[in-house]
């Protein structure tokens, strides 16, 4: 079974996203809401879920499961862009229109995962 290239691009992202998280972590650490524990730990965990669900994403076997998988990070990381849009030193200095449109970005998002789960095949 041959994997559609749209998936290879999903995939590519997921995984250069979580090497940032190691590349640069204040950067991530900065976004993570002040009420989560340890932000230290949770960036290395969303950036290594990011980079093995991306490596899945490519293997056929676990395509439709690293699908799931992406979907569930990226629940888990919309309070951050809560966060980064209600709270001015977590903003980055991004424009708040552009953080206002991130937000049902990530419902688009997890739209493009879900055509890879089980689910639609």
């Amino acid at each position: 079974m041959n994997l559609p290239w749209h998936l290879y691009v999903m995939a590519s992202l997921y995984i250069l996203a979580g090497i940032n998280h190691f590349r640069v972590p204040h950067i991530y650490i900065k976004i993570i809401p002040t009420y989560f524990p340890n932000p230290k730990l949770l960036n290395k965990i969303s950036g290594l879920t990011e980079i093995i669900f991306g490596v899945l994403l490519c293997i056929p076997m676990f395509s439709g499961y690293a699908a799931l998988g992406i979907i569930m990070v990226l629940v888990a990381v919309f309070p951050a862009n809560l966060f980064m849009y209600s709270n001015m030193d977590a903003s980055l200095g991004i424009p708040k229109w552009i953080l206002l449109l991130r937000l049902p970005l990530q419902i688009v998002l997890i739209i493009w995962a879900y055509k890879y789960t089980f689910f639609i095949h």
